[in-house]
């Protein structure tokens, strides 16, 4: 039988090699007999290696090609010898697949008596307080979201969980969900008179007594930056660390490390503000004038930059901008409404919450201080720059680097830490990811993919195309594109670098198809939710999806229904991306090389993601086409085809139109 549950203490190597042999074996539990799994040598040494680290309370980066099992691979030991377990992973989709799907699978198969809890972040989950005022202000603007309410009013009755996932028939995206979930800064905590039936509590709740709790890598790092989650309670307690997708971390953690205030906070503390104040206070201020200067101030910051998306290091703005005073503006009339708050605080517990809300936005304000000649603030190792969206504006302050923060966090209590992804490595060098998540000093391990890629792949690289930076330069590719998706009978993911070059190609393509006569459904990304439009093309068999960084990862189509994945760029960050600038500036002072130190690995191991998206099984077959002229002309692209798989590679037309004759014949 399994050992129990519960802390282990340090093993040594090989302790429960026998085991897993016997598990993931021919006739073992976790052998063919279970669902489409099939058994492989990589992913029982996988298992192997994560055991060893659990076992021993160490740190391990684990890369495992696709298609290895590195799911099974890692709950196995974590169900059987990891005691309490966090497992975070990349989206709150694969949250869901984990808890719903893979650990009652591979529970089912060990017989192990584990129990599992999923936490997500608080915006998934209902909350009666704000469901109650909303239904009550019946401040609606849209029929949809008369229609969602009346939706959510039902599902609160029907719920135990509370989690809007269950919910299908609203939208996850749709705008009425804000109005009925809380945010840390307007939850009432324990003074709220439901705070009894709070699914976030409850939620919480079971985190606290499960063996193994899921989480997604966004709601792991706001609790460690914020502590609002849930996720710094289980730390204490828990033995194993694992996180799925890890190649994810280093951006996440970056996001929440860093500190932003937002135009759109302070336009929902106004919100906010009004209403209470009209509610417990009426006599007290005149509210609407009070908010009204204030929102005022929000709206002009973002309007000193008149394009709808910037991103912009301090030194790259005007020092004759209207950002400054217009900033100003903003800091003064934020102290007026403070004022008013402070005075009325104590007449309602709501409005002594909008008053601490308002102080930590203040704070956070006064807090973005700068050298506008200097790209990394001094002392801080942070650096300071401007986004703005189509109607909000954020002031940023991003860490240089996490590794110091994550480090800290990882000190104190022994536990095992284990990260793994298909795409860690560069060439089988994991330096970029562990240097970036201060984990120079660890062991790292990679297993290659069960796949045959010299028999189930072609790698394309078309002649003929300019510069990518020329302008025309996606026609070209669609150009050359054209042909191939014809052979393939549709049947194409085109993944491209920008948002710019999914609109073009959706132009052309739906003017070609039709001029052509070709029966190929189109899918673009923002015509719907990703999701949706990937059960469309599923569907479809013969369909052309359009996407951009989305689409590159987390993405799995088995089957004939993909056969060629075209990518239009090697995908490398904007050099005017204002982090990546100051990160590059520091490692050249220090005689480091950025773009080959930071800007291309970074690049391969995007490009490994996209070119993970063809072929998901055994059964498999397809074309990977990379249009970048420069993996053949610049000196870099040798480690760019080593990174890859080791598909046939070829840069002749005929020989794809070939592949897709034969596979087509074959079927």
């Amino acid at each position: 039988m399994p050992a129990v549950i519960g802390a282990t203490p340090a093993q040594p190597p090989g302790k429960y090699d026998s085991e897993v042999e016997r598990l993931f074996g021919a006739g073992g539990p976790l052998g063919p007999a279970v669902g489409d799994f099939r058994p492989r040598r990589s992913q029982t040494e996988m298992a192997k290696a994560i055991a060893s680290a659990i076992a021993n309370q160490t740190t391990l980066i684990a890369e495992a090609g696709t298609g290895t099992g590195k799911t099974f691979a890692y709950l196995v030991p974590a169900l059987l010898w990891g005691g309490k377990t966090i497992v975070s992973t990349g989206t709150k989709n694969l949250q869901d697949q984990l808890f719903l799907r893979d650990i009652p699978t591979v529970r089912a198969a060990l017989q192990a008596p584990v129990s599992v809890a999923l936490l997500k972040g608080r915006s998934n989950y209902l909350c009666h307080y704000h469901l109650e005022r909303t239904l009550q202000n019946g401040r609606m603007t849209s029929r949809d979201d008369v229609g969602h309410l009346r939706e959510i009013s039902r599902f609160l009755k029907m719920t135990k969980t509370g989690d809007k996932a269950e919910l299908a028939r609203v939208p996850e995206n749709a705008l009425i969900w804000n109005l009925v979930t809380s945010t840390r800064d307007n939850c009432m905590g324990a003074e709220c008179q439901y705070y009894q039936d709070c699914f976030i509590m409850k939620a919480r709740k079971e985190a606290q007594q499960a063996d193994v709790v899921v989480v997604n890598h966004h709601l792991f790092f706001a609790d460690v930056a914020l502590k609002d989650s849930g996720v710094a309670e289980l730390l204490p307690s828990a033995n194993t660390i694992i996180f799925d997708e890890a190649h994810q971390l280093p951006d996440t953690a970056t996001l929440f490390f860093g500190d932003t205030f937002s135009t759109s906070q302070v336009l929902e503390l106004c919100r906010d503000v009004l209403a209470e104040g009209l509610s417990n206070a009426r006599d007290g201020a005149d509210w609407g004038k009070v908010v009204t200067v204030v929102e005022k101030a929000a709206r002009d910051l973002r309007l000193t930059f008149p394009q709808d998306i910037v991103r912009l290091s301090l030194p790259q703005i005007a020092a004759s901008s209207d950002f400054f005073p217009a900033l100003q503006k903003l800091k003064d009339e934020l102290d007026g409404m403070m004022d008013v708050l402070e005075k009325q605080a104590e007449r309602a517990e709501t409005l002594e919450q909008c008053r601490q809300r308002g102080v930590e936005l203040v704070g956070r304000l006064a807090a973005w201080k700068f050298d506008p000649k200097a790209k990394v603030a001094k002392g801080e190792e942070a650096v300071f720059w401007v986004e703005a969206y189509a109607s909000s504006l954020q002031l940023h302050k991003t860490p240089l680097s996490i590794a110091p923060i994550f480090n800290g966090q990882r000190e104190g209590v022994p536990r095992s830490w284990i990260f793994t992804s298909a795409t860690l490595a560069v060439k089988n060098d994991f330096s970029h990811f562990s240097e970036q998540m201060g984990l120079s000093d660890e062991p790292s391990m990679t297993w290659p993919s069960p796949f045959n890629y010299e028999a189930q792949g072609l790698l394309y690289v078309p002649t003929g195309l300019p510069d990518p930076n020329s302008f025309g330069y996606t026609d070209a590719v669609l150009d050359l594109a054209l042909p191939v998706i014809e052979a393939a009978g549709g049947k194409t993911f085109l993944l491209c670098t920008t948002l710019r070059a999914v609109k073009r190609a959706a132009e052309r393509l739906r003017d070609e198809f039709e001029k052509r006569g070709l029966p190929y459904p189109l899918f673009v990304q923002g015509d719907k939710g990703r999701t949706e439009l990937l059960d469309q093309f599923r569907k479809a068999g013969n369909g052309v999806l359009i996407g951009s960084q989305s689409f590159w990862e987390g993405v799995d189509v088995r089957g004939d229904a993909l056969s060629l994945v075209i990518i239009d760029k090697l995908p490398f960050a904007p050099p005017d991306d204002p982090v990546l600038a100051a990160r590059i500036e520091v490692m050249e002072k220090q005689g480091k090389n950025g773009f080959m130190h930071h800007t291309l690995p970074e690049a391969i191991i995007n490009l490994k993601q996209g070119a993970g998206r063809l072929i998901r099984d055994e059964g498999d077959r397809g074309v990977l086409m990379l249009c970048d002229p420069r993996v053949i002309s610049k000196p870099y692209g040798k480690r760019i085809w080593q990174s890859l798989p080791s598909f046939k590679r070829t840069r002749e037309q005929e020989v794809v139109i070939e592949f897709f004759k034969n596979k087509n014949s074959d079927q």
